[in-house]
């Protein structure tokens, strides 16, 4: 014997779709990499710099990316930073990465840092920083200078992550 169609309608079960929520958080980290990149690509236009042999478009979904000038102001900080430090990037751009310092940052660290900086090579480092609300954690640096089409250096550019095995 058939079923009528509101026999059918009636012995069926609703499920919601959550499809969309599962995805929800992903499309919103998808939407700050393309936000970030597109914030990137108008300072390398602005200064002629090529991003591509950096690989920030690579990098920039794992890591934390902060460009500075040549003051060390920072300029730009992915949207990471927040997950990263307690920071937001308004909070951090103007000031620079000694923001993040304290007393459990090693002084002869930020020694070889400077020094990289000032020879203006790229350097990677581990450095105890401070998160917004005071704690520490352990912080991969990899920067480099970048260059402009000239020739000169117009920014630096750090690859953060935080060290989770250290």
């Amino acid at each position: 014997m058939k079923k009528n169609s509101s026999e059918e309608t009636a012995n069926r079960t609703w499920v919601p779709i959550l499809a969309l929520d599962l995805h929800y958080e992903y499309l919103n980290e998808l939407k700050a990499v393309f936000a970030d990149m597109k914030k990137v690509n108008k300072i390398s236009a602005q200064f002629t710099w090529n991003e591509k042999d950096l690989k920030i478009e690579e990098r920039i979904k794992d890591e934390v990316v902060l460009i500075t000038d040549l003051d060390l102001k920072i300029v730009f900080a992915s949207n990471g930073i927040k997950r990263m430090t307690g920071y937001q990037e308004e909070e951090v751009l103007g000031k620079t990465p000694k923001m993040f310092q304290g007393p459990a940052t090693s002084q002869s660290v930020l020694e070889e840092i400077k020094e990289a900086i000032k020879l203006k090579v790229p350097f990677k480092k581990t450095i105890e920083n401070y998160k917004k609300d005071g704690r520490t954690y352990k912080c991969s640096v990899d920067a480099t200078p970048v260059y402009n089409l000239k020739g000169k250096i117009s920014h630096f550019i750090a690859f953060e992550k935080e060290d989770k095995s250290a």
